[in-house]
């Protein structure tokens, strides 16, 4: 479970959970159920007008969509066994343990056999298919059932986990396929169409609404690219990988997850955008993996606070928490507190939509980014690379002073035992977050206990006398504070009043 659904669950005192592949795929084990299949959900460009039937939808769409059946061998390294400690008292310290005919190439061919269903999109007439990631990972058998009843031995062509995206082919020709619709298009109240094969019972086609763009469910962690629909359109198990369809039959999204605590659809599901899956299927079918621009920036959303404190007119755009260095944002010249407000001429709403438009560009491109510091407006230019980034080392010291208590938090001065404690980089300098008052002005601002202050409005804090005077400056707006929490840096709008 990710953090973000723990963070539900707690908040709601709900076993809530977030189910791969909407619904991950639908699993039926030899032995016991393993491989999850998850729903499916179209994307889409314009609202339809209303209609009593969406059958010529459907007509349109239906004969793209596919089953997805995959074997694979279940994993029996984490299964329990008998523990033989009592019976090897009375025959002996050799009882239970592996003999010849308990080798283990015998056993990994006795290993039992789990076989999932999921869902796909035809995509080419030749027999290109797309669907999840999670649906065929691990898989030793693919096969692919159309809605005429053919049925192909499918070959898995390249798979992208931090998408959750696949490619498979079958050899075959004039398949029907769908047209795709430019997802950026798509807008909240559009009516969609999922179709799939929720729980192996056959292809099913449900209705809901796109309800949301932009999520992501990752809890910031950047393990994942995500920049899902939200539809209400019903997605049970099984649907995992397929089509998300307005209500002209066009392809707008590739579903993926849904949130529930059951398992099963409570109306909140999640697909992947049509333009997204195809950037990435072309990458798949091209090279079998997938490249993506770096800038080697850490960014994050503006909060209201942030805005105002920055002079900002709008919440929108990305604030830089942190450079990396000899990264193409750090050769561009881009500095930590600067707010990213365009790319490329286009408008950025969050950090999130920043490192999706980012990474769709290839490795080598050049991005023009608009930006403001210090209240005027400027352009960078970066040349995107594909290298990983790297930690700060700054090195420098500082000596152990008192804690004291200030905006309902206690702060001390960092040492080195402290900064090994926290698990922050070395060479981290700021004042430690010792406790918190829960109604004071450092949990408004969501400041916890362990976090480092590093810099109030651009300038470095050491001392606990540096953060009062600058919490007494600028008292007409709120302090833009930037915290380093573990080996992740942010910032925080804390409140002078």
């Amino acid at each position: 479970m990710s953090p973000f659904t723990l963070a539900l669950a707690r908040r709601y005192a709900l076993p809530v959970a977030f189910v791969a592949g909407i619904a991950t795929a639908y699993a039926v084990s030899r032995s016991e159920p393993h491989l999850a299949a998850s729903s499916a959900a179209p994307l889409n460009t314009a609202v339809a007008p209303a209609t009593a039937s969406y059958a010529d939808a459907v007509d349109r769409a239906a004969p793209a969509v596919v089953m997805v059946s995959v074997e694979k061998r279940a994993d029996t390294s984490t299964m329990g066994l008998p523990d033989n400690s009592f019976l090897q008292r009375f025959f002996g310290p050799d009882f239970g343990q592996q003999g010849p005919s308990q080798s283990p190439q015998l056993r990994r061919q006795r290993a039992p056999v789990e076989e999932g269903v999921g869902s796909g999109v035809i995509m080419t007439s030749d027999g290109t298919i797309l669907t999840n990631n999670h649906v065929v990972e691990g898989a030793e058998r693919v096969s692919v059932s159309l809605t005429d009843g053919r049925e192909f031995t499918a070959k898995v062509v390249g798979t992208d986990p931090a998408s959750d995206l696949a490619v498979v082919h079958v050899d075959a020709t004039g398949l029907p396929t769908l047209q795709v619709a430019d997802s950026d298009h798509v807008r909240v109240g559009d009516v969609v169409l999922a179709v799939g094969n929720p729980l192996g019972m056959g292809q099913t086609v449900t209705m809901g609404i796109i309800s949301a763009k932009g999520r992501t469910t990752d809890a910031g962690d950047n393990s994942t690219y995500e920049n899902f629909l939200q539809t209400d359109a019903p997605i049970n198990r099984g649907n995992s990988g397929g089509a998300l369809v307005t209500t002209t039959g066009e392809l707008v999204g590739i579903n993926s997850q849904i949130l529930s605590p059951s398992g099963g659809s409570i109306g909140i599901g999640f697909a992947i955008p049509s333009n997204m899956a195809e950037n990435v299927m072309s990458q798949l079918v091209a090279t079998g993996h997938v490249r993506r621009g770096m800038l080697g920036v850490s960014a994050q959303g503006l909060t209201s606070d942030m805005a105002k404190s920055l002079g900002l007119s709008s919440i929108h755009g990305a604030i830089v928490a942190e450079v990396t260095p000899d990264s193409p944002a750090s050769k561009a010249g881009l500095r930590q507190g600067d707010v990213i407000l365009k790319v490329n001429g286009e408008a950025i709403s969050d950090g999130n939509d920043l490192r999706n438009r980012i990474s769709s560009m290839s490795p080598g491109s050049h991005v023009d980014l608009g930006i403001q510091r210090n209240g005027q407006q400027e352009t960078l230019t970066a040349t995107l690379s594909e290298t990983s980034a790297v930690t700060t080392t700054e090195t420098s010291s500082s000596t152990p002073k008192s804690a004291e208590q200030t905006f309902g938090m206690t702060l001390q001065a960092m040492t080195p035992d402290l900064a090994r404690e926290l698990r922050v980089p070395a060479g981290t300098t700021g004042l430690v977050v010792t406790d918190v008052d829960p109604s004071g002005a450092a949990a408004r601002a969501l400041i916890q206990a362990g976090d480092v202050i590093r810099q109030m409005d651009g300038q470095a804090v050491t001392s606990t006398s540096a953060f009062r005077e600058a919490m007494s400056s600028h008292t007409g707006r709120p302090a833009l504070v930037l915290i380093q929490r573990q080996d992740q840096t942010h910032f925080v709008a804390l409140p002078r009043n």
